[in-house]
Protein backbone atom coordinates (compact mmCIF):
# COMPACT_ATOMS: atom_id res chain seq x y z
CA UNK A 1 0.00 0.00 0.00
CA UNK A 2 0.94 3.46 -1.21
CA UNK A 3 1.88 6.09 1.38
CA UNK A 4 0.07 9.44 1.24
CA UNK A 5 3.14 10.92 0.06
CA UNK A 6 3.47 8.70 -2.70
CA UNK A 7 0.32 8.96 -4.15
CA UNK A 8 0.60 13.10 -3.75
CA UNK A 9 3.76 12.47 -6.07
CA UNK A 10 2.21 10.69 -8.54
CA UNK A 11 -0.68 12.89 -8.71
CA UNK A 12 1.61 15.87 -9.25
CA UNK A 13 3.35 13.60 -11.91
CA UNK A 14 -0.11 12.86 -13.51
CA UNK A 15 -0.82 16.38 -14.04
CA UNK A 16 1.99 17.30 -16.36
CA UNK A 17 1.50 18.30 -19.87
CA UNK A 18 4.13 18.21 -22.70
CA UNK A 19 5.35 21.51 -24.32
CA UNK A 20 5.26 23.39 -21.34
CA UNK A 21 8.12 25.44 -19.29
CA UNK A 22 7.99 24.37 -15.65
CA UNK A 23 9.55 27.23 -13.55
CA UNK A 24 10.61 25.21 -10.28
CA UNK A 25 12.15 27.02 -7.06
CA UNK A 26 14.53 25.03 -5.67
CA UNK A 27 16.21 25.29 -1.81
CA UNK A 28 18.51 28.24 -1.27
CA UNK A 29 20.31 26.36 1.15
CA UNK A 30 18.86 23.19 2.80
CA UNK A 31 18.11 20.56 0.79
CA UNK A 32 15.40 19.66 2.26
CA UNK A 33 13.75 22.83 1.38
CA UNK A 34 12.12 21.52 -1.71
CA UNK A 35 8.08 20.58 -2.02
CA UNK A 36 6.76 17.41 -3.55
CA UNK A 37 5.46 19.17 -6.61
CA UNK A 38 8.63 19.94 -7.65
CA UNK A 39 10.39 17.02 -7.54
CA UNK A 40 7.54 15.19 -9.03
CA UNK A 41 8.32 17.28 -12.02
CA UNK A 42 12.12 17.21 -11.79
CA UNK A 43 11.78 13.43 -12.05
CA UNK A 44 8.76 13.59 -15.08
CA UNK A 45 11.38 16.42 -16.83
CA UNK A 46 12.42 15.82 -20.06
CA UNK A 47 15.38 18.68 -20.43
CA UNK A 48 16.52 20.75 -17.11
CA UNK A 49 17.41 24.11 -18.12
CA UNK A 50 20.22 25.01 -15.30
CA UNK A 51 22.31 28.07 -14.08
CA UNK A 52 25.07 25.57 -13.07
CA UNK A 53 24.35 22.37 -14.30
CA UNK A 54 27.06 20.99 -11.74
CA UNK A 55 25.31 23.10 -8.12
CA UNK A 56 21.74 21.43 -9.86
CA UNK A 57 23.30 17.75 -10.58
CA UNK A 58 23.75 17.97 -7.03
CA UNK A 59 20.42 18.34 -6.31
CA UNK A 60 19.67 15.72 -8.66
CA UNK A 61 21.98 13.37 -6.92
CA UNK A 62 20.53 13.99 -3.33
CA UNK A 63 16.63 12.94 -4.31
CA UNK A 64 18.31 9.87 -7.00
CA UNK A 65 16.32 12.10 -10.12
CA UNK A 66 18.17 11.43 -13.29
CA UNK A 67 17.24 13.37 -16.23
CA UNK A 68 17.99 12.73 -20.04
CA UNK A 69 19.11 16.29 -20.78
CA UNK A 70 20.70 18.78 -18.01
CA UNK A 71 21.52 22.10 -20.11
CA UNK A 72 22.71 25.47 -18.53
CA UNK A 73 21.31 28.50 -18.74
CA UNK A 74 22.94 31.66 -17.33
CA UNK A 75 23.19 35.30 -18.28
CA UNK A 76 25.54 34.98 -20.81
CA UNK A 77 23.88 32.43 -22.85
CA UNK A 78 20.21 32.69 -22.26
CA UNK A 79 19.50 34.91 -25.35
CA UNK A 80 21.20 31.70 -27.35
CA UNK A 81 19.88 28.76 -25.44
CA UNK A 82 16.18 30.46 -26.26
CA UNK A 83 15.81 29.04 -29.35
CA UNK A 84 16.97 25.69 -28.18
CA UNK A 85 14.54 25.91 -25.42
CA UNK A 86 11.45 26.98 -27.67
CA UNK A 87 12.76 24.11 -30.46
CA UNK A 88 12.25 21.72 -27.50
CA UNK A 89 8.87 22.66 -26.23
CA UNK A 90 7.34 22.56 -29.87
CA UNK A 91 8.51 18.91 -30.07
CA UNK A 92 6.27 18.29 -26.77
CA UNK A 93 8.28 17.80 -24.66
CA UNK A 94 8.46 19.00 -20.35
CA UNK A 95 11.06 21.65 -20.14
CA UNK A 96 12.47 22.21 -16.60
CA UNK A 97 14.31 25.92 -15.63
CA UNK A 98 15.63 25.87 -12.54
CA UNK A 99 18.57 28.41 -10.89
CA UNK A 100 21.04 27.56 -8.57
CA UNK A 101 18.92 28.56 -5.08
CA UNK A 102 15.48 29.77 -5.34
CA UNK A 103 12.79 31.20 -8.04
CA UNK A 104 13.98 31.87 -11.14
CA UNK A 105 14.03 34.81 -12.75
CA UNK A 106 14.02 36.93 -10.11
CA UNK A 107 17.13 38.69 -9.78
CA UNK A 108 18.39 35.25 -11.42
CA UNK A 109 18.61 34.06 -14.99
CA UNK A 110 15.24 33.16 -16.75
CA UNK A 111 13.21 35.73 -17.04
CA UNK A 112 14.62 35.94 -21.14
CA UNK A 113 13.38 32.38 -21.58
CA UNK A 114 9.66 32.95 -19.98
CA UNK A 115 9.40 36.07 -21.96
CA UNK A 116 10.31 33.94 -25.17
CA UNK A 117 7.43 31.22 -23.97
CA UNK A 118 4.73 33.91 -23.54
CA UNK A 119 5.74 35.49 -26.75
CA UNK A 120 5.34 32.46 -28.28
CA UNK A 121 2.34 31.05 -27.16
CA UNK A 122 3.72 28.24 -25.14
CA UNK A 123 2.28 27.03 -21.52
CA UNK A 124 4.53 28.69 -18.73
CA UNK A 125 3.68 26.87 -15.27
CA UNK A 126 5.96 28.64 -12.20
CA UNK A 127 5.82 25.64 -8.91
CA UNK A 128 6.64 27.90 -6.26
CA UNK A 129 8.82 27.14 -3.79
CA UNK A 130 12.05 28.61 -1.79
CA UNK A 131 13.14 32.01 -2.22
CA UNK A 132 15.48 34.02 -0.84
CA UNK A 133 12.94 37.37 -0.63
CA UNK A 134 10.06 35.92 1.31
CA UNK A 135 12.32 33.77 3.78
CA UNK A 136 13.84 36.84 5.14
CA UNK A 137 10.44 38.67 5.14
CA UNK A 138 9.02 36.07 7.04
CA UNK A 139 11.97 36.54 9.79
CA UNK A 140 12.35 39.99 9.78
CA UNK A 141 9.35 41.20 12.04
CA UNK A 142 8.56 43.71 9.76
CA UNK A 143 6.02 47.01 10.61
CA UNK A 144 5.29 48.44 7.33
CA UNK A 145 2.67 46.97 5.75
CA UNK A 146 3.97 47.12 1.88
CA UNK A 147 7.49 45.68 0.73
CA UNK A 148 9.68 46.75 -2.23
CA UNK A 149 11.47 44.40 -3.76
CA UNK A 150 14.68 46.15 -5.32
CA UNK A 151 17.21 43.27 -5.81
CA UNK A 152 20.80 44.40 -6.30
CA UNK A 153 22.02 48.39 -5.69
CA UNK A 154 24.27 49.61 -7.94
CA UNK A 155 27.98 49.00 -7.11
CA UNK A 156 29.42 52.54 -6.89
CA UNK A 157 28.47 54.48 -4.15
CA UNK A 158 27.61 57.49 -6.18
CA UNK A 159 24.98 56.00 -7.45
CA UNK A 160 24.28 53.75 -4.29
CA UNK A 161 23.91 56.52 -2.48
CA UNK A 162 21.40 58.78 -4.87
CA UNK A 163 19.28 55.93 -4.95
CA UNK A 164 19.24 55.24 -1.40
CA UNK A 165 18.25 58.83 -0.54
CA UNK A 166 14.96 58.50 -2.55
CA UNK A 167 13.61 56.34 0.70
CA UNK A 168 14.53 58.65 2.99
CA UNK A 169 10.92 59.06 4.32
CA UNK A 170 9.02 56.25 2.63
CA UNK A 171 6.11 54.35 4.47
CA UNK A 172 7.31 51.05 3.21
CA UNK A 173 9.99 48.36 3.61
CA UNK A 174 12.73 47.79 1.13
CA UNK A 175 14.07 44.66 0.22
CA UNK A 176 17.68 44.12 -1.21
CA UNK A 177 20.08 41.34 -2.55
CA UNK A 178 23.47 42.38 -1.83
CA UNK A 179 27.42 40.80 -3.02
CA UNK A 180 29.02 39.93 0.52
CA UNK A 181 32.06 41.60 -0.88
CA UNK A 182 29.88 45.06 -0.78
CA UNK A 183 27.60 44.92 2.61
CA UNK A 184 30.26 46.59 4.53
CA UNK A 185 30.37 49.73 1.39
CA UNK A 186 25.88 49.33 1.58
CA UNK A 187 25.77 49.29 4.97
CA UNK A 188 28.01 52.45 5.37
CA UNK A 189 26.02 54.24 2.88
CA UNK A 190 23.04 53.35 4.76
CA UNK A 191 24.02 55.10 7.80
CA UNK A 192 25.17 57.91 5.81
CA UNK A 193 21.82 58.51 3.87
CA UNK A 194 19.41 57.00 6.34
CA UNK A 195 21.05 57.67 9.74
CA UNK A 196 22.32 55.90 12.43
CA UNK A 197 19.14 54.70 13.82
CA UNK A 198 17.32 53.76 10.77
CA UNK A 199 15.89 49.71 11.72
CA UNK A 200 17.79 46.97 9.40
CA UNK A 201 17.21 43.02 8.63
CA UNK A 202 20.58 40.69 7.92
CA UNK A 203 19.39 37.65 6.57
CA UNK A 204 23.11 35.86 5.49
CA UNK A 205 23.51 32.08 4.12
CA UNK A 206 19.51 31.39 5.15
CA UNK A 207 18.82 27.91 5.96
CA UNK A 208 22.75 27.09 6.26
CA UNK A 209 23.97 25.92 8.69
CA UNK A 210 25.70 29.22 9.66
CA UNK A 211 22.93 31.21 9.16
CA UNK A 212 22.20 34.97 10.23
CA UNK A 213 18.96 36.51 11.13
CA UNK A 214 20.00 40.10 12.76
CA UNK A 215 17.71 42.89 13.33
CA UNK A 216 19.28 46.05 14.39
CA UNK A 217 19.23 50.19 14.27
CA UNK A 218 22.06 50.47 11.33
CA UNK A 219 25.06 51.90 13.03
CA UNK A 220 24.88 48.90 15.41
CA UNK A 221 24.58 46.58 12.38
CA UNK A 222 27.53 47.51 10.62
CA UNK A 223 29.85 48.00 13.83
CA UNK A 224 28.36 44.53 14.12
CA UNK A 225 29.48 42.97 10.99
CA UNK A 226 32.48 44.78 10.66
CA UNK A 227 33.27 42.63 13.57
CA UNK A 228 33.34 39.59 12.44
CA UNK A 229 34.63 38.89 9.21
CA UNK A 230 31.89 35.60 9.08
CA UNK A 231 29.25 38.37 8.51
CA UNK A 232 31.45 39.38 5.31
CA UNK A 233 30.58 35.86 3.40
CA UNK A 234 27.72 34.12 1.70
CA UNK A 235 24.81 35.50 0.16
CA UNK A 236 22.93 38.10 1.49
CA UNK A 237 19.56 39.79 2.15
CA UNK A 238 19.29 43.25 3.51
CA UNK A 239 15.97 44.72 4.32
CA UNK A 240 15.25 48.45 5.45
CA UNK A 241 12.40 49.18 7.66
CA UNK A 242 10.64 52.13 6.82
CA UNK A 243 11.14 55.51 8.05
CA UNK A 244 10.22 56.21 11.93
CA UNK A 245 7.44 58.75 11.64
CA UNK A 246 8.32 62.49 11.63
CA UNK A 247 7.82 64.38 14.79
CA UNK A 248 4.83 66.43 14.90
CA UNK A 249 5.20 69.98 15.79
CA UNK A 250 1.70 69.93 17.55
CA UNK A 251 2.69 72.91 19.57
CA UNK A 252 3.18 75.21 16.73
CA UNK A 253 5.26 75.83 13.61
CA UNK A 254 9.09 76.34 13.70
CA UNK A 255 10.55 79.33 11.57
CA UNK A 256 11.60 77.40 9.31
CA UNK A 257 8.04 76.49 8.34
CA UNK A 258 6.34 79.47 9.41
CA UNK A 259 8.83 81.06 6.41
CA UNK A 260 7.94 78.14 4.39
CA UNK A 261 4.49 78.40 4.18
CA UNK A 262 4.58 81.98 4.10
CA UNK A 263 6.42 81.59 0.63
CA UNK A 264 3.81 79.67 -0.46
CA UNK A 265 0.36 81.42 0.24
CA UNK A 266 2.32 84.16 -1.48
CA UNK A 267 2.00 81.81 -5.01
CA UNK A 268 -0.83 79.76 -4.89
CA UNK A 269 -4.37 79.64 -2.66
CA UNK A 270 -4.24 79.06 1.18
CA UNK A 271 -5.38 75.41 0.99
CA UNK A 272 -2.92 74.44 -1.45
CA UNK A 273 -0.29 76.20 -0.01
CA UNK A 274 -0.83 73.83 3.38
CA UNK A 275 -1.24 71.34 1.69
CA UNK A 276 2.27 71.27 0.06
CA UNK A 277 3.85 72.48 2.83
CA UNK A 278 2.51 69.31 5.12
CA UNK A 279 3.99 67.04 2.28
CA UNK A 280 7.30 68.65 2.25
CA UNK A 281 7.63 68.39 5.73
CA UNK A 282 5.87 65.82 7.06
CA UNK A 283 3.96 68.28 9.81
CA UNK A 284 0.03 67.84 9.69
CA UNK A 285 -1.27 70.07 7.60
CA UNK A 286 -3.89 71.64 10.15
CA UNK A 287 -0.96 73.14 11.67
CA UNK A 288 -0.12 74.74 8.56
CA UNK A 289 -3.65 75.76 7.36
CA UNK A 290 -4.28 77.72 10.80
CA UNK A 291 -0.57 79.19 10.80
CA UNK A 292 -2.15 80.75 6.93
CA UNK A 293 -5.55 81.37 8.30
CA UNK A 294 -3.49 83.72 11.17
CA UNK A 295 -1.26 85.27 8.69
CA UNK A 296 -4.48 86.34 6.23
CA UNK A 297 -6.20 87.47 9.53
CA UNK A 298 -3.35 89.64 10.36
CA UNK A 299 -3.28 91.41 6.95
CA UNK A 300 -7.01 92.19 7.03
CA UNK A 301 -6.53 93.95 10.22
CA UNK A 302 -3.74 95.77 8.58
CA UNK A 303 -5.79 97.02 6.04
Amino acid sequence: MHSPLFQLFTDAQASLQGSTLYVVATPIGNLTDIGVRALAVLAAADVVCAEDTRVTGQLLRAYGIHVPTLVSVREHNEREQCQRIMQWLQEGKKVVLVSDAGTPAISDPGARVVQSCHEAGLTVCPIPGPSALTTAVAGAGLQAAQVLFYGFLPPKMVARQKLLQGWQQVDYAVVLYEAPHRIVDCLQDIVTVLGEQRLLVLGRELTKTFETLRRLPAAELLAWVQADSNQQRGECVLIIEQAPPRAQADDGLTAEQQQLLQTLVRAVPTKQAAQLAAELTGVKRKLFYDYALQLKAQDDDAE
